[in-house]
């Protein structure tokens, strides 16, 4: 899990998992691109396949080759897997919840 938030951890990989939301399944070129078009980042080809590989390492992108092209397209199941980790207890310490029930329990305890 440390993997994940390595991954997007950085400004530039959460951009182009963004960019991979708004029009999955780009090659490098179509994801650079957007990248300078879009955003002005003036990125090399190698900084922005550097960035691929450390979102498909951590299972955030997936890639397949077609021909002489590799079509990368994103997947969030990583990040199904963390909120579904802590919206459980999510609710009982949220801060609404908390001011009430802290509320609740100042009230009970003072003399009347």
């Amino acid at each position: 899990m440390a993997d994940i938030y390595r991954a997007i951890a950085d400004p530039t990989r959460r951009t182009i998992l963004d960019e991979l939301c708004e029009r999955d399944d780009q090659t490098l070129f179509e994801i650079c691109a957007r990248l300078t078009n879009k955003h002005n980042l003036g990125l090399s080809r190698q900084a922005v396949s550097q960035h691929l590989e450390t979102l498909e390492s951590a299972g955030l992108v997936r890639s397949r080759k077609e021909g002489r092209f590799k079509f990368h397209q994103i997947d969030p199941t990583p990040l199904k897997e963390i909120t579904a980790r802590w919206p459980r207890n999510a609710a009982q310490s949220s801060p609404g919840t908390s001011n009430a029930t802290n509320r609740q329990s100042t009230e009970t305890e003072e003399p009347s």
